[in-house]
């Protein structure tokens, strides 16, 4: 489930993720943080964020931005903002603001809301490809100042995009909630106040929050929505527009592109002039070939920008006004915002708050991070630490009547929060909804709500009639009526319009209530702008898959025109090669000049038709190099088998050589002849060298058949070895387990071990059912080296259980040691001609070194044995139980 905070910003939005590590803000397609709040129309597809602000300088009239100023707004109440707009706009059906613009060779109308819901979209999709899952769930950020119609044209976009969000929160509780949450330190003995200056694009926002452990309450909201980054922005493009105009005789401002590229450098100018004294300007080509040059000092751009520094103040004085608060008792100022690293700004609130501001919190993350931290606390798949929020709803609302006005919410209520009110009646009437129009409240906005009609049933007995209403301001900040009843009474008592009397001997009846919503979208509108939406993002994913296809079919001609002078070369005729190669010039020339309007389907026909004149020469190249895999194969299989072949009994080793030679005899009979059958010859190659694995392993697994003799066989044991040391022969009676035997080098020996004369490193593998006259010195990897009087021998193998043997005891001249392991015992033996079974040693009562990892308290101790003596006993501690490989060292020295 997600967990996701979006910050639609006027210029950017910053999406923020709740996770369990904590919050996170993710990247955009260009790996920033930040995403441009901009949507761009091209001649077949939408461009979005990033990709649509790369298009306002080339195309200005269909980039659309700053969609917030717009919503909610009545046309002809900010007509004159809109001149200033690149776009067209005109007036909805209901007074409404409708963009206008040419797309796909036609005229398209988009209201603000429907913009709104394709940056929504976008935003989205951007989430869905960070977090790899669907997202529904959200919170948004929204300005303090929205009424309800814009609030609810919020929830319509989000509705358009396919979000359902939990809550809709303003700006500066989010940043209040991002601060509160993280914060320890303050005092149990009383709010701490801190108020939170939130300077934008366009608008500032002033919030004053009271903290106290676990608790956060907001104290009051105040704004100027005219008063942002953007504005310091248009002084410094009025003042450079004008000398532009003087010294280069050019009007910058009838000029559309020309405009949008001066105001972007002039944010650029901005920017620069935060950390400089100075700043220059630049722009080539700004109209024709003209090309500007000009120069601002940071002391000039404070003078023209005096007025807009002295409304900085206005909203921070209003919010100690509503929350009746001096200066003295504010904490903490926390300065945030895109628009707030003028350093006028932080010089005039440290003026005003005699003290400097705090800038903890990141200025442009800040309300993405508080959102997602709200929906963390909404949502059951986080769970976050207990966090009291109590916000405030900064407007009154009230209904108006002739008779007077009755108060629902005022302004500063907490919410959300629910107000009883009764009213007497006897037919349907409608009950309008309004907020108290207040110095501060935002221009070109209406003031209504909306009414609410409320139908009565058939007439009653009752000469008078109460209808209770339950009016409620819910989550997102939108006045909602849950309910309205009727309260009869038989009973004849005089009453005011409002009066709140309880009543004996009445009954209640529900009514039905309908919204009328003057300026909100209706269902029907809802409706068409999901299906518009639906439309455009096919249109926008057909334009990418035909961009995918005709690059595909691009890459196509410049790779097989690359092969076929490399790779095909001797795989392809000169025929084919000239017809291929004609092909591909055509298709190369088509692209270029006349593909611009061509389908998908014309690109996959294309490349189709190109495909099938190059599958003989793919297939032969196929062919060949599947032949040399096959072959090399086969060669690795019949190496190894040979190799293998060594190490078996005589008759198996015969058996197995003979069928590598008659696999070495088809392979090369095949080779020579592939010419003939190439298409086949990697099929049957294969198939050969199943067949031959097969084989060979049948002989190698199948039973051996030998004599014993009983002269040479160990008593009572299952593995029978016979040894002699020199000259470097081992032979093997008959073992039913495999015997690895190694002779280690003089240097690789202990110190107790070493004797004068030294010895190579010699290896041998007895496998199952190897008889004396199998063990040749050739099994070795090396010619023996000189007189060896010192040896190890390694035996690994697992014997099965045996009954236990009598003890032997050392003969007088014993020339090889060697220990097997047996039943529950250890096996020591001597090989001086026939085996002689030297002393029968329990496991518990000797040391050893195991092939597997050993326990660390096991201490290496190695019996030795002289000459007509038997090894010494070795007694050891935390013996394990058993073991299944081992590898026992029982030194000899001559």
């Amino acid at each position: 489930m997600s967990v996701i905070g979006f910050d639609i910003g006027n210029d950017s939005c910053v999406i923020a993720a709740a996770k369990r590590g904590g919050v996170d803000v993710l990247l955009n397609d260009e790996s920033k943080r930040e995403t441009p709040a901009v949507v761009s129309f091209g001649e077949k597809q939408r461009f979005l964020g990033s990709a649509g602000a790369a298009f306002a300088t080339a195309n200005p009239t269909s980039t659309i931005s700053q969609i917030k100023r717009l919503i909610g707004k009545l046309y002809k109440e900010v007509e004159a903002d809109l001149k200033l707009l690149p776009f067209a706009t005109n007036e909805g059906p209901r007074g409404g603001i409708l963009i206008e613009l040419q797309y796909l060779k036609t005229k398209w109308t988009f209201t603000p809301v429907e913009i709104l819901g394709m940056l929504l979209k976008h935003l989205k999709q951007i989430t869905e490809k960070n977090l790899e899952s669907a997202v529904v769930d959200c919170v948004i950020g929204i300005p303090s100042y929205f009424t309800d119609l814009q609030r609810r044209m919020y929830l319509d976009a989000a509705l358009i995009a396919g979000l359902k969000p939990l809550r809709l929160i303003h700006d500066g509780t989010a940043i209040a909630l991002g601060y509160g949450m993280y914060k320890t330190d303050f005092s149990e003995s009383g709010p701490t106040n801190v108020m939170f200056v939130d300077i934008g694009h366009c608008d500032t926002q002033v919030t004053l929050a009271a903290f106290e452990p676990g608790e956060m309450k907001i104290l009051s909201h105040s704004f100027d929505p005219n008063l942002g980054g953007r504005d310091f922005d248009e002084v410094l493009f009025h003042h450079f527009a004008a000398q532009f105009n003087e010294k280069y005789k050019i009007d910058v401002k009838a000029n559309a592109r020309a405009s949008v590229r001066l105001r972007a450098s002039c944010e650029k100018v901005k920017k620069v002039l935060s950390a400089n004294a100075e700043a220059p300007i630049s722009i080539e080509c700004l109209i024709g070939d003209t090309d500007v040059r000009g120069f601002i000092t940071r002391e000039e751009f404070e003078k023209l920008s005096s007025k807009l520094l002295d409304r900085v103040i206005i909203p921070c004085r209003m919010a100690l006004k509503d929350a009746d608060l001096s200066v003295d008792k504010i904490s903490t100022v926390e300065l945030v915002g895109s628009g707030s690293r003028i350093p006028a700004i932080t010089r005039y609130l440290t003026m005003f708050f005699e003290k400097e501001p705090t800038r903890t919190l990141n200025a442009s993350e800040c309300v993405a991070r508080g959102c997602a931290l709200r929906c963390a606390m909404l949502s059951p798949s986080l769970k976050v630490r207990d966090y009291k929020i109590e916000d405030s709803f900064p407007y009154s609302i009230e209904i108006p009547s002739p008779k007077g006005e009755f108060m629902l919410f005022p302004k500063g209520s907490s919410f959300p929060k629910v107000t009883k009110m009764e009213l007497q009646c006897n037919t349907p009437f409608c009950l309008p909804v309004t907020y108290i129009t207040e110095r501060d409240f935002p221009a070109g906005i209406s003031h209504i709500v909306g009414s609410f009609e409320i139908s009565l049933s058939e007439p009653s007995d009752a000469e008078k009639v109460d209808v209770e209403f339950r009016v409620n301001l819910n989550n997102h900040g939108i006045v909602e009526i849950d309910s309205a009843k009727i309260i009869e009474d038989n009973n004849h008592f005089a009453r005011n319009l409002y009066a709140r009397i309880l009543m004996d001997n009445s009954r209640v009846l529900n009514l039905s209530i309908s919204e009328n919503l003057e300026y909100a979208s209706t269902n029907d509108e809802l409706r068409e702008a999901k299906e518009k939406e639906k439309k455009l993002v096919q249109q926008d994913v057909k334009v990418e898959e035909t961009k995918d296809q005709r690059n595909t079919l691009e890459s196509f001609v410049y790779d097989t025109r690359s092969k076929l002078s490399g790779t095909y070369r001797s795989h392809a005729k000169d025929s084919e090669k000239e017809a291929i190669t004609n092909e591909l010039q055509k298709t190369e020339d088509w692209l270029y000049e006349d593909s611009d309007d061509e389908s998908e389907q014309d690109y996959t026909g294309r490349l189709k038709d190109l495909k099938k004149l190059l599958e003989p020469i793919e297939n032969r190249y196929n062919e060949e190099n599947a032949i040399a895999k096959a072959t090399d194969s086969l060669k690795s299989c019949i190496a190894k088998y040979h190799s293998h072949a060594d190490l078996l009994p005589h008759d198996k080793k015969e058996s197995v050589k003979k069928e590598c030679r008659k696999a070495e005899e088809w392979l090369t009979n095949a080779v020579s002849q592939k010419h003939s059958s190439p298409k086949s010859l990697s099929t049957d190659i294969n198939r050969v060298i199943n067949a031959f694995k097969s084989k060979c392993e049948s002989i190698i697994r199948s039973k051996p058949s030998f004599s014993r003799d009983e002269e040479h066989m160990l008593p009572h044991s299952t593995c029978e070895v016979i040894g002699s040391v020199f000259p470097f022969t081992l032979s093997v009676l008959s073992a039913k387990f495999l015997v690895l035997v190694t002779m280690q080098s003089q240097k690789e020996a202990r110190l107790d071990m070493q004797c004068k004369d030294k010895f190579l490193l010699q290896s041998a593998v007895a496998r199952p059912g190897t008889t004396p006259k199998d063990i040749t010195p050739e099994l070795f990897n090396k010619d023996s080296g000189n007189q060896v009087e010192e040896c190890k021998l390694k035996v690994n193998y697992v014997a099965p259980r045996q009954p236990p043997s009598p003890p032997f005891t050392c003969p007088p001249n014993p020339l090889l040691i060697i220990v097997i392991r047996w039943d529950d015992q250890f096996v020591v033996a001597t090989f001086d001609g026939p085996p002689v079974l030297l002393l029968l040693i329990p496991i518990a009562k000797i040391k050893w070194t195991n092939m597997l990892e050993m326990p660390m308290n096991l201490r290496r101790q190695q019996p030795v044995a002289k000459k007509g003596e038997t090894p010494q006993k070795k007694v050891v501690d935390d013996q394990p139980d058993s073991w299944d490989l081992i590898d026992i060292e029982v030194p000899y020295c001559k």
